[in-house]
């Protein structure tokens, strides 16, 4: 991908339709985050369409408030090949504020039980004034796919390279 964005895959011992299924779930995002800063989902309710709104507890010992919580906007539903949205601030009456970058899941059927699952982290759209105080990617390099290994872990793939959760 561009220098804006960052992706790895994984090929987890899944069916595509169970692997959208985990991630359409808020509640597993803590299980599947790589970094340990999403602590738990505030919206439990399965992803159904794009323009839903979920929002999520975070930590990052960097935030000024280290406790935080982000409004995530779905921008792309396609069950069961793509599911991402777009992170940013909940501003009161129903206004989200986005900050420019997004996650992405793209799912490839390679059998039956097999999915290769692409995870993308884009910035291209974050402003200038952000870029300021804010350097992307805000994780290293070990973050999509140790969140990847996590996601293979959740769908109980245990073989060795898929990881556990």
């Amino acid at each position: 991908m561009g220098r804006d964005s960052v992706s790895a895959t994984l090929i987890v011992a899944a069916p595509a339709a169970t692997v959208f299924a985990v991630l359409a779930d808020p509640t597993a995002h803590a299980a599947i985050d790589g970094t340990g800063w999403v602590r738990g989902a505030v919206d439990r309710a399965p992803l159904t369409e794009v323009g839903q709104v979920f929002r999520v507890d975070m930590y990052h010992p960097g935030h000024p408030d280290g406790d935080y919580r982000v409004a995530n906007k779905v921008h792309v539903y396609d069950p069961p090949r793509a599911i991402g949205w777009l992170t940013g601030q909940d501003k009161g009456g129903g206004r989200l504020e986005s900050g420019g970058w997004f996650w992405r899941y793209d799912l490839e059927p390679l059998g039956p039980s097999t999915t290769g699952v692409t995870l993308t982290y884009d910035w291209t759209a974050v402003p200038r004034s952000i870029r300021e105080y804010l350097r992307f990617p805000p994780f290293g390099p070990e973050h999509l796919p140790e969140s990847l290994r996590h996601l293979a872990g959740i769908l109980g793939d245990e073989r060795p390279g898929a990881g556990s959760a």
